[in-house]
């Protein structure tokens, strides 16, 4: 049985922990929760403990690694991530992150990898809201690839960003046009999906990325789109809320444990 920890106790992670209770991640012990707000790592940690499981509610990253996990799924935020990253690698333990927005930053992204690396662990980035990663990264492999990203957001989701104004109310407008490290700077939580995407591929200074809010849209539409010589592949992704950004996590720790690999 692998130990797995929980850093972030939002709607995500409780679709990990309810994978985790229903048998659905039956590798898995979820043994730690730990959230900024106290309370929400005591409601996960009492959850659990309803189900016949022992999971601490820690308040600190020190007692959550102290526990010795196998695997820390973070589902928190960009800053949490460039928070827990290291100390977390360090420990051993190897990380399922939905917050790849952190890694747009080269030179962390280089410690990340030479962190893990040192230390026999490993960051799996989840797919999130997107996916194709297999063709994206294969056709980046092969040469001369070009990549770009789409989002299309609901005026709602935009409402306390520093894009937002009034017309948007009433008008479809393309709100941002840039490279993926410069959507990550302007939207820290909203894109992390375009960077993985351009992690997946061409990097992210050089995978495009534009936002466009459509008054009255609800939810996400992430597309990507790679070309290479004798490639053109397009990955058209619609979520109605975010939570296959739960489930991603919950499949990738199902490859990590499987003998069988998609």
């Amino acid at each position: 049985m692998k130990k797995l920890v929980i850093v972030g106790c939002g709607r995500l992670a409780e679709i990990v922990a309810d994978a985790v209770i229903n048998g659905v991640l039956s590798d898995y012990d979820l043994v730690g929760a730990y959230s900024r707000t106290p309370s929400k790592a005591e409601h996960m940690a009492v959850k659990m403990q309803q189900h016949g499981r022992t999971c601490k509610a820690c308040t600190t990253l020190d007692d959550l690694l102290a526990l010795k996990p196998d695997y820390l799924v973070e589902a928190a935020s960009p800053a949490a991530m460039r928070q827990i990253a290291l100390p977390t690698l360090k420990n051993g333990t190897s990380i399922v992150t939905l917050s790849i927005g952190a890694l747009a930053d080269a030179d962390f992204y280089e410690e990340v990898k030479n962190t893990a690396k040192a230390n026999g662990s490993r960051v799996y980035i989840a797919s999130g809201a997107t996916g194709g990663f297999d063709v994206l990264r294969t056709a980046a492999l092969m040469g001369n690839a070009s990549a770009k990203f789409f989002n299309e957001k609901g005026v709602r989701a935009l409402r306390r960003s520093s894009v937002y104004n009034e017309l948007l109310e009433t008008e479809k407008r393309i709100v941002f046009s840039g490279t993926a490290t410069e959507a990550i700077g302007t939207f820290p939580t909203g894109l992390n999906v375009a960077v993985a995407a351009s992690l997946a591929s061409v990097g992210p200074e050089k995978m495009q990325v534009a936002m466009q809010s459509t008054p009255g849209f609800v939810g996400d539409t992430q597309r990507v789109e790679i070309k290479n010589d004798q490639v053109h592949a397009v990955v058209d992704v619609y979520s109605a809320t975010p939570e296959i950004a739960g489930w991603s996590v919950v499949s990738t720790l199902l490859n990590i444990a499987s003998p069988i690999v998609f």
